[in-house]
């Protein structure tokens, strides 16, 4: 049972009929505001607006209408206040088409001479009222028709596509609900990383890879190393020493190790005689 928190995304419509129910819509839409911008644009005749202004005025009201309702689920995730100034002009102009749609019926049902059915004010005052308010429903059915996720009509022999409808879960590389080939992979590469540091941080071995050694410990153990000719400090001999050990030395640092274990042994010389 999902928590009261959890939000449950709604199923979504196959691409055909989401197709179908945007078409549909947006003919509502058309019809309706070809019916209200016909009594719009009358009532701007009566109003002295000027001839060539009177096709705009319908889009004044009308488009406004359109443009508040796609502002308002753009914006169903902003600040109450805005939110509320967005609804209360969305209504204004709502309102203010349907009194124009009413008035302009009424108004020709009083002055008009009937020659078939004859209705009264109210009756036609509610039908010229339909026009606005399917404008606006309409607008408002398309957009949410145009924001629900759409799913290709591929089925398979039960009626359900491959997948059953389900997106595949998403595999956190950190998680331990990784799949297990994954998981096999993430411990093989883990197990290689930590041998690999173990290998540099121990002595290698000859022929392979071998740690530099410093000058402290390339001294050290080339005091161990026996002399050579004249009893002087063997350059080879030092070198065997530190590879014997499993270290690696540059021929530089091995020149100034031989020639400072030679200063040592003429200074210990010298002070033996």
């Amino acid at each position: 049972m999902p928590s009261p928190t959890t939000a449950i995304a709604p199923p979504a419509a196959p691409a055909p009929l989401a197709a179908a129910i945007r078409t549909g819509v947006a003919l509502l839409a058309v019809a309706a505001f070809a019916l209200s911008y016909d009594a719009l644009r009358q009532m701007a005749v009566a109003s002295h607006i000027h001839r060539a202004l009177t096709y705009a005025f319908p889009l004044v009201i009308d488009g406004f209408i359109a443009i508040g309702i796609g502002a308002l689920l753009i914006l169903r995730t902003a600040p109450l206040p805005a939110r509320l100034y967005v609804s209360a002009l969305v209504g204004i102009a709502t309102a203010t088409s349907i009194w124009a749609n009413v008035l302009h019926a009424i108004r020709l049902n009083q002055q008009g001479s009937h020659t078939g059915l004859a209705l009264d004010d109210i009756t036609v005052g509610v039908i010229s009222a339909i026009a606005p308010l399917a404008l606006a429903g309409a607008v408002h059915l398309y957009l949410l028709v145009a924001r629900r996720p759409t799913t290709p009509d591929s089925h398979n022999g039960k009626g359900h596509n491959a997948n059953n409808g389900h997106k595949p879960a998403a595999v956190n590389k950190d998680s331990a609900t990784a799949p297990p080939t994954a998981t096999k992979a993430n411990n093989v590469t883990q197990a290689t990383t930590t041998e690999a540091a173990k290998t540099e941080n121990r002595p290698g071995k000859p022929g392979g890879h071998q740690t530099s050694v410093s000058l402290e410990q390339a001294i050290g153990i080339g005091r161990t190393a026996p002399l050579g000719r004249a009893g002087r400090v063997s350059r080879r001999n030092v070198e065997k020493a530190i590879r014997d050990k499993g270290f690696g030395i540059s021929r530089s640092r091995l020149d100034e190790v031989k020639n400072l274990l030679q200063t040592e042994l003429d200074e210990a010389t010298t002070g033996t005689d």
